[in-house]
């Protein structure tokens, strides 16, 4: 398998390559190609499998020529160790649960798989390879469990001051070992700037190996197509079409959507569901991406104003915004919304949803009234309630019991970085870090 920039389709780099320099020296972002089309009847086939076999079996395609099929089990057995199972709440509405690996958000899907994949490969190297990863919340502590002690890695974690969760941020900053966060005066955006702009420093990158886990490398947004098949196994019997209602900020997760819709899989439609920051259901509807700052919101892994995988998106739809907005539907919600459908799905369905997933279901619904058709509708399940434990309790009127392997989190001491909103404040401070 090879990957090609977005801006220079004609010319590829290995899977090694587009796994460790995440970013393309023109700016673009990695794509495989050829990208495998194995059909229908190869989802159906192994959608009723579980996410490790599933994973596997889709592995095999993108990689069956460079890494042994012992290999390729093995880091798929090691990546997912959790199922991501289908809650129906009633007919023709079922809720994607993300949430069970490690860090309780379904970054850990695409975080263990790199970790896995980086493990593999950094055995052929003696060169510490060095992570550096922008989160809004939920990314950097998948990123920081998924890489916790992983031999031969340093992960270095951005992210905006005053914007993540009290148990967000436990998870980003107490693990301490190869894991060191730096808390950045800003926004995700800035964050995000910042992280880009390092993988673009020469001077940088010749003294140190760095890679991103953001969901800008392709190897965080492959697996994440893994779920949606194995949610597809989990709800076709009822023989009606399937859409997908994706909570987005980055839009990695709708990309990988995407991805194994055009791979074969029998998707119908999506749903691009967003909070104020809606830059992509205002392109959908009319035709110009127009980068905003970003609002802080109570749904804040979403808080994203400039949004990566746009570019990814746009180009697996041939860059045509017809048919861009054929396949996906976009609507955005604010807070007051959010805690509305938070508490009647509480009410309704005694269903404990964290804001994402909240904005997840409007979504599903508002295309359904607005489509008029009758579907089986997704939404995913980004995070668990606990996350958000002070908000969902507010809204819902009940305390929310935390997991045990987040609760342990929850005394430990915050231990982070504090650096001002510009490049060259993180750059002095990270390179006296390592």
């Amino acid at each position: 398998m090879r990957f090609y920039s977005t801006n220079s389709p004609t010319s590829t780099v290995s899977a090694e390559e587009a796994l460790f320099h995440s970013m393309p020296a023109d700016k673009g972002l990695y794509m495989p190609t050829p990208l495998p089309k194995p059909g229908r009847a190869f989802f159906d086939a192994l959608a009723d499998k579980s996410l490790a076999d599933i994973g596997f079996a889709i592995s095999q395609l993108f990689f069956g020529d460079e890494i042994s099929e012992q290999d390729l089990y093995a880091i798929n057995q090691r990546a997912f160790s959790f199922d991501t199972p289908v809650i129906n709440l009633r007919d023709e509405l079922g809720i994607l649960e993300l949430f069970h690996g490690p860090s309780l958000a379904f970054k850990d899907v695409g975080a263990r798989y790199m970790a896995a994949m980086m493990s593999h490969f950094s055995k052929r190297n003696d060169k510490e390879v060095h992570i550096l990863v922008a989160t809004s919340g939920d990314t950097g502590g998948a990123v920081a469990m998924g890489f916790h002690n992983v031999p031969g890695v340093r992960v270095s974690i951005l992210y905006p001051t005053g914007r993540v969760s009290d148990l967000q941020e436990k998870q980003l900053t107490t693990l301490g070992g190869n894991i060191q966060a730096f808390e950045v005066a800003g926004s995700f955006d800035d964050c995000q700037a910042i992280v880009k702009q390092a993988f673009l420093d020469k001077e940088l990158n010749s003294q140190l190996a760095l890679s991103s886990a953001n969901s800008i490398n392709i190897f965080r947004l492959i697996p994440q197509g893994f779920y949606y098949v194995r949610a597809y196994g989990q709800v076709r019997d009822a023989g009606k079409p399937v859409v997908f209602s994706t909570p987005s900020g980055n839009f990695g997760n709708l990309s990988a959507g995407v991805l194994v819709q055009q791979m074969g899989l029998p998707v119908h439609h999506f749903v691009a569901a967003t909070n104020l920051n809606q830059v992509v259901p205002s392109y959908i509807k009319s035709g110009v991406y127009a980068p905003m700052t970003t609002v802080a919101t109570i749904s804040n892994a979403m808080d994203v104003g400039a949004p990566s995988n746009f570019v990814r998106l746009a180009h697996l739809h041939g860059d045509q915004h017809d048919a861009f907005r054929t396949n996906i539907s976009g609507y955005y919600f604010d807070d007051e919304q959010t805690r509305q459908e938070m508490k009647r799905l509480h009410d309704q369905y005694n269903y404990v949803a964290c804001p994402h997933t909240a904005i997840g279901v409007l979504g599903l619904e508002q295309y359904r009234k607005e489509s008029g058709e009758s579907f089986t509708g997704v939404a995913l399940a980004t995070a668990h309630p606990a996350k958000f434990k002070p908000l969902v309790e507010e809204v819902i009127g009940r305390p929310v019991a935390v997991p045990e392997r987040l609760a342990v989190m929850a005394d430990q001491t915050k231990r982070s970085i504090q650096i001002d909103n510009d490049y060259e404040s993180f750059k002095e401070a990270f390179l006296q870090a390592v």
